[in-house]
C-alpha cells in the first residue's frame, strides 16, 4: 500500500491518535450518542426565566475553535444549525484525582475538526454569550486533516473566508463545514424542489421516474455521453431528457406527470452550463402553451414567496421581479428588437449573410433552425433581464413541437428568459405521427450534415404517437439555473453540492516518475 504524501500537520495528528489509544480513549466510538438540543435552537429559545427547560442538555458537533485559559477552556462547535460555545473547567470534569482527561486528552490531544459530545446545563457567562457549561465529555470522530482557518468575530461574522473554487468546488465537504452560507444555500435548493413538487401535486399530477439509460438519446438537441451495455451487447446513452418517455405516459393514459430529471450532455463547462444537470420536465393533457405560460407564472410566484417572502429577489446587483404577468414576444421580433434586422422570412443563406455581418461564427452543418438560434443567442437572449416569454419559434428549431394555430412557419414554443439566460423550454406538443416522423427525418439529414446534436429517430416514440396522443402541452425548467436565481449564486457550480471538475492529481501521482 503506498504511504500518502502527508504535511507536518497531519503526522502530527496521526502520532495524537496512537496516543488517544495507549491512554485507552476510542477516537472512532460505534456507540449511540443521543443528541437533545441543536445550536441555534438553545440559542434562540434559552432564557434565564427558562433555565429549567435547558439544565440537561446533550449536544455534539464539530470543534471549530479552543481558546485555553488554563484551568478553564472555552470550546466553540458547530452542529448542523451553527456554532456554540462550551465552558469547560478542570474541576467540573475531572472532579476526582485523576484529571487526565482534561489535561492530556482535551488540552494536548484535541484538535480542530474533531467532532465531540458533551452534556452539561445552559447558562449565560459574564460576557454575555450563551454558553453550555460541561459536565462529560466524550471524543466521537478524531481528525486527520486540518481545516483551513477561518476567522468569526463575536456575532458570528466571517472573515478570511476561503474562496477559492478548486478547493470549494473539490472538496465541497470542507466548504460546507468552513463556508456556513454555503450549507444555506443547498437548504433553499431543496425547499425550491419541495415547493415545486407541492405546487403540482396539489393540482393532481402524478410524480413518475423514467430510464438514464436510453437506447436512443432524445427529446432534445445535445451531444450525448455514449456507455455499452455488458448484458445486451448494445451501446447506450446517458438520456439527455426525458420527454420522449413523458409522453409515452400520456399516450398510455395519464393526464398531469412529472419528473426531476438528472441529465447529461457532452459539451461545454461554464458559469452556467454543467454536463450533468437537473431538469423538472412535465407533461399535461388537454392543455396548450398560452396555459402553460399561465401556470409557469404561478409556480414562478409561488417559489419567490415560498424562499424570500417576497416575489422581489435580489440577483447581483439586480431586483426581478416575479409578480405575474410576464411579458410575452417573439423570437423574431426579439431579434429585430436587438438588431434591427428582419430575419422573418430569410433562408439559410440570408441568414448565414446576417450571421457573418454580426461576426457571429457558424458551422456549415448548421441548418435554418441552428442559426436563428445562434442569432437570438448572440444579439439578444442576454437582454432580458426581467422575466420574459420569448415565444412562437421558427418551425426548424422545434422538430417536437405543433405547429402554430395561425402564423406559417412558426411552432407554438416559448423559452423564459430570466436574467439574461433561459430558465424554461415549453411547447405545445407535436402529437401529429406523419408529421412528427417528417420531422425527424429533418433531423436525420442535418445529423448527416455533421450536426452531432441534432435528434435521433426514435420509431417506439413514434409508434406510441400511431396510438394516438391527445393535446398536450409540456415544459422543461432548469432546477440548476433557477436555483441560482433564487439564491443568488453567480455560477451553476455554487448550486451543485459536486459539479464535474477535471481529475485531480494526487501528490502521490505527482511524485510518480514515468518509466523509461
Amino acid at each position: 500500500m503506498n504511504t500518502p504524501h502527508l504535511s507536518e500537520q497531519e503526522i502530527i495528528r496521526r502520532e495524537k491518535l496512537e496516543e488517544l489509544k495507549q491512554l485507552g480513549v476510542e477516537p472512532y466510538p460505534a456507540a449511540l450518542f443521543p443528541v437533545s438540543h441543536f445550536s441555534a435552537d438553545i440559542l434562540q429559545q434559552y432564557t434565564e426565566e427558562q433555565k429549567e427547560a435547558f439544565s440537561k442538555v446533550t449536544l455534539a458537533g464539530r470543534v471549530m475553535s479552543i481558546n485555553d485559559k488554563g484551568k478553564v477552556l472555552f470550546i466553540k462547535i458547530q452542529d448542523s444549525k451553527g456554532i456554540i460555545q462550551l465552558y469547560v473547567r478542570r474541576d467540573d470534569l475531572c472532579p476526582g484525582e485523576d484529571k487526565t482527561l482534561f489535561d492530556k486528552v482535551i488540552k494536548h490531544l484535541l484538535d480542530l475538526g474533531d467532532f465531540i459530545g458533551v452534556t452539561g446545563y445552559v447558562f449565560i457567562t459574564r460576557t454575555g454569550e450563551t454558553s453550555l457549561h460541561t459536565q462529560t465529555f466524550t471524543l466521537l470522530a478524531k481528525a486527520l486533516k486540518p481545516l483551513p482557518v477561518v476567522k468569526r468575530d463575536e456575532q458570528g461574522n466571517v472573515f478570511d473566508e476561503v474562496t477559492d473554487p478548486e478547493f470549494r468546488y473539490r472538496q465541497r465537504y470542507a466548504d460546507l463545514i468552513i463556508n456556513p452560507s454555503v450549507k444555506e444555500t443547498f437548504v433553499k435548493r431543496t425547499k425550491l424542489i419541495n415547493t415545486i413538487r407541492d405546487f403540482l401535486n396539489e393540482q393532481g399530477a402524478l410524480e413518475v421516474d423514467t430510464p438514464v439509460l436510453q437506447a436512443i438519446p432524445g427529446g432534445a438537441a445535445a451531444k450525448p455521453f455514449i456507455t455499452h451495455h455488458n448484458a445486451l451487447d448494445v451501446p447506450f446513452y446517458l438520456r439527455i431528457a426525458n420527454e420522449l418517455y413523458l409522453k409515452r405516459l400520456i399516450v398510455g393514459g395519464f393526464d398531469w406527470v412529472y419528473e426531476f430529471s438528472r441529465n447529461f450532455r457532452n459539451e461545454g463547462m461554464d458559469r452556467t452550463h454543467n454536463p450533468e444537470f437537473t431538469v423538472l420536465e412535465w407533461y399535461t393533457a388537454y392543455k396548450d402553451y398560452f396555459w402553460m405560460m399561465e401556470t409557469t407564472e404561478q409556480l414562478f410566484e409561488r417559489i419567490a414567496l415560498a424562499l424570500h417572502g417576497t416575489t422581489e429577489v435580489t440577483v447581483g446587483d439586480k431586483t426581478i421581479s416575479f409578480k405575474a404577468p410576464f411579458k410575452r414576444l417573439s423570437i423574431l421580433d426579439a431579434i429585430r428588437e436587438n438588431t434591427g434586422i428582419d430575419v422573418s422570412r430569410m433562408g439559410e443563406a440570408g441568414l448565414r449573410d446576417v450571421c457573418r455581418q454580426l461576426k457571429i461564427d457558424v458551422a456549415p452543418s448548421m441548418g435554418k433552425g441552428k442559426l436563428i438560434d445562434e442569432l437570438f443567442g448572440n444579439t439578444s437572449e442576454h437582454t432580458y433581464i426581467q422575466p420574459t416569454f420569448i415565444i412562437d419559434y421558427p418551425v426548424e428549431m422545434s422538430p417536437l413541437t405543433k405547429k402554430h394555430r395561425v402564423e406559417d412557419g412558426l411552432v407554438e414554443r416559448f423559452e423564459l428568459m430570466i436574467n439574461g439566460k433561459e430558465i424554461a423550454n415549453a411547447y405545445s406538443e407535436l402529437n401529429d405521427p406523419i408529421e412528427q416522423r417528417e420531422r425527424f427525418e429533418e433531423q436525420a439529414r442535418l445529423m448527416e450534415r455533421g450536426d452531432d446534436e441534432a435528434m435521433f429517430i426514435d420509431q417506439d416514440f413514434l409508434r406510441s404517437l400511431e396510438y394516438g396522443m391527445p393535446p398536450t402541452s409540456g415544459i422543461g425548467i432548469g432546477i440548476d439555473r433557477l436555483c441560482m436565481l433564487m439564491t443568488n449564486q453567480p455560477s451553476i457550480q455554487d448550486v451543485l453540492l459536486f459539479p464535474q471538475m477535471r481529475p485531480e492529481r494526487t501528490p502521490e501521482q505527482t511524485l510518480e516518475r514515468p518509466e523509461a
